[in-house]
């Protein structure tokens, strides 16, 4: 069975195998670069960082999906904004005069305006993506049961009973399609009340369940389960804090900076293009150390 391209599918990765914190705040760094950052520059080096991971995690699908979802919606933004915005001092296209809103100049500036906000849209879905393909929804529901236990309750029924009723639905139109030429055909409305149906009297079944368990009574608060430590949750961290100074280091420094109107201003400093250059490396550290962990494991296996 084909799965999801953003469905989490285990793995033998860092990302993968990492614990739930480490492996969130990997990912979460270069989103906070996405947000910080203004400037083209800085945006296409946190989404080639982002890329850069998911394609070393094996999260190839989930990174070309997202990319396919980002241009189309980016596509969208630059020409929403081009019709909307008329700033700019360089006009590609003289439109006519509109009542109410004025002449309809295309002016380059919009375009690129569009196209960063665009580019920074794109960052955060790589990382959701990658985030969603790479770590475990059962250890977020496990890291957010001391905080909030009836919403982990709540968020892993749902979890696991989406794709009951996704199947559930295939399952109906399989036997909608198996009554034979001469049956009355089955529509989307009618698959959608049995369907709907179906899912209720299951809710109806769950809920009685877990009323059985108790989990209806208030108990004492359980022991927090020690969490297991992994050796990649060191270089996950140690990721992410170079991430993060190089956000505070570069807004400090003004870095990246880019201002659309009038006249395209994009900055390309020193400073700017070294912390562009560094993020996609610091997007390798924990598989490069995982490589020279088996390196060293397998030399000292063979010794």
């Amino acid at each position: 069975m084909r799965h999801s391209a953003l469905a989490y599918v285990p793995g033998n990765s860092p990302l993968h195998a990492a614990s739930t914190g480490p492996a969130i705040a990997f990912l979460g760094s270069f989103a906070l670069a996405g947000f910080v950052f203004a400037g083209p520059i800085m945006l296409a080096s946190a989404g080639l960082a982002l890329v850069l991971a998911g394609l070393l995690a094996g999260a190839g699908r989930a990174v070309r999906a997202s990319l396919r979802y980002a241009l189309t919606l980016a596509l969208l933004i630059i020409a929403v904004n081009a019709l909307v915005v008329h700033r700019g001092a360089t006009i590609l296209i003289r439109g006519d005069e509109v009542p109410l809103l004025g002449r309809m100049d295309v002016t380059l500036e919009s375009l690129a305006a569009g196209a960063v906000l665009g580019l920074r849209i794109a960052v955060v879905m790589l990382a959701f993506a990658v985030y969603s393909a790479c770590v475990d929804p059962d250890g977020v529901l496990r890291l957010l049961r001391p905080v909030a236990r009836r919403s982990a309750l709540t968020a892993t029924l749902v979890a696991r009973m989406v794709p009951v009723a996704s199947a559930d639905l295939a399952r109906l139109r399989e036997g909608a399609e198996l009554r034979g030429p001469g049956a009355t055909p089955v529509g989307r409305s009618a698959l959608l009340r049995r369907l709907v149906a179906g899912s209720l009297d299951r809710a109806v079944d769950v809920a009685a369940t877990l009323e059985l368990r108790g989990h209806s009574l208030p108990g004492p608060p359980g022991r927090p389960r020690p969490s297991r430590g992994s050796l990649d949750d060191a270089p996950l961290l140690a990721a992410a804090g170079l991430v993060a100074l190089v956000v505070v280091v570069g807004t400090a420094a003004g870095a990246g900076g880019f201002d659309p109107y009038p006249g395209l201003a994009v900055d390309l400093g020193v400073s700017t293009l070294a912390l562009a250059a560094i993020l996609p490396a610091y997007a390798a550290i924990p598989f490069a150390v995982r490589a020279a962990r088996a390196r060293r494991e397998l030399g000292g296996a063979l010794a």
